[in-house]
């Protein structure tokens, strides 16, 4: 007695052999199948000769079907993407697994294949995408320097190895280029100088900054008192940009700037996994770090402007940086000499005889920069106190 060998239809190798019956019962044309199955007449007519041919349905499932694809993983190579997903890298994403697996480990893995991989091994996606809300995005400045956006982003950098820190950047606006950034303890007026004075002198000055309405830029009522530029309304960067003629606008909202904000999603993700990599503990470290780091970021993320000819507007001719780029305070000298400033008295030099400018104001510019720290502080002192 003949055996029948038993045949397993796929979900579409069903429907095709249910609207076939269809049409050589003749309740269906060839055209009105291949409406219904989304194929052109010519294809319902070599699907209806091969299910009349000796293969009968057999024929309709296709001929890959069960055959292992001539470029799948080894599973060698599979189980090493496994123990690398749950071992070196554990939280990494996927995206930034691929990167990682390319440089360090010399693995190129599509990242569509990793996806899958890895899921077939059972692991979850390690960082779920929210489903997005309608929201018109603003096109992109056309030129590279036009404008930037500029902000801190509070977070557990070091994810408890060490303190929480501020990371404090910049990024272009046409080509999504971070050209400067640093950790700081805190969001502060000497971190956004530190930035500003960076890319001022290695890239050029910008014609706008968009930034939020955070006290480094906008004094309070309480605090416009006893600084040369608060009593006018200006901060001490908002007195940096101003004396380098830097547009300074103030955005509504977070969802405003939404490109450095987006940023530091990303960083949230991808650095934070990289300080830990590098075992980074400190501050020091990692501001170390974001040297080599913010090249292979630029190289992998930023985009070409639509206008390659930059608005980057180069240092002007005689100015000096140290100047510019210092905290400058208003404060009375005092009857001995003195100046109060941040919880010290500062001693003024010698004077000659007979010659006094007690209670006269005096104008104190605090340089934050390498050079000035490496000198000792009553050298920075006499040489940045100009008599008002």
């Amino acid at each position: 007695m003949a055996t029948r060998e038993a045949i397993t239809l796929d979900g579409r190798a069903q429907r095709r052999l249910y609207v076939l019956n269809h049409v050589l019962a003749g309740e269906l044309t060839a055209a009105e199948a291949a409406a219904f199955l989304g194929l052109s007449v010519r294809s319902v007519r070599r699907l209806l000769a091969r299910y009349r041919s000796p293969g009968g349905v057999a024929s309709l499932i296709h001929g890959n079907t069960g055959r292992v694809p001539a470029n799948r993983l080894d599973p060698a190579r599979r189980a090493r993407l496994v123990e690398l997903a749950t071992t070196t890298y554990v939280g990494v994403n996927r995206a930034h697994l691929a990167d990682l697996l390319a440089e360090r480990e010399g693995l190129a893995i599509p990242e569509r294949t990793l996806r899958r991989v890895l899921a077939e091994a059972g692991l979850p996606a390690v960082r779920r995408r929210r489903p997005r809300g309608h929201r018109s995005r603003r096109e992109r400045m056309t030129q590279a320097g036009m404008l930037l956006q500029v902000d801190g982003s509070r977070h557990d950098w070091l994810e408890g190895r060490g303190p929480w820190l501020t990371l404090v950047g910049a990024i272009d606006d046409a080509t999504g280029r971070v050209p400067a950034a640093t950790f700081r303890d805190q969001e502060d007026a000497a971190g956004y100088l530190e930035i500003l004075r960076t890319i001022a002198l290695d890239v050029g000055l910008p014609l706008g900054v968009y930034r939020d309405r955070h006290g480094a830029f906008e004094p309070t009522l309480a605090r416009r008192r006893g600084t040369l530029d608060e009593e006018r309304g200006l901060s001490q960067v908002g007195r940096v940009l101003t004396e380098l003629g830097i547009a300074s606008l103030a955005a509504g909202s977070p969802q405003a700037k939404g490109r450095i904000e987006r940023l530091w999603g990303t960083w949230q993700d991808r650095l934070v996994a990289e300080l830990r990599l590098a075992g980074i503990r400190d501050r020091a470290a990692a501001n170390a770090f974001l040297v080599e780091y913010l090249p292979r970021f630029n190289a992998r993320f930023a985009v070409p402007a639509l206008d390659p000819t930059p608005a980057w507007r180069p240092w002007p001719d005689g100015l000096d940086p140290d100047r510019v780029f210092a905290l400058k305070y208003r404060r009375k000298v005092g009857r001995d000499h003195t100046i109060a400033l941040g919880g010290r008295s500062l001693q003024l030099p010698a004077l000659p005889r007979r010659a006094s400018y007690a209670g006269r104001m005096v104008e104190v510019n605090s340089s934050f920069c390498l050079r000035a720290a490496s000198r000792s502080a009553s050298s920075v002192w006499r040489r940045n106190t100009a008599w008002m």
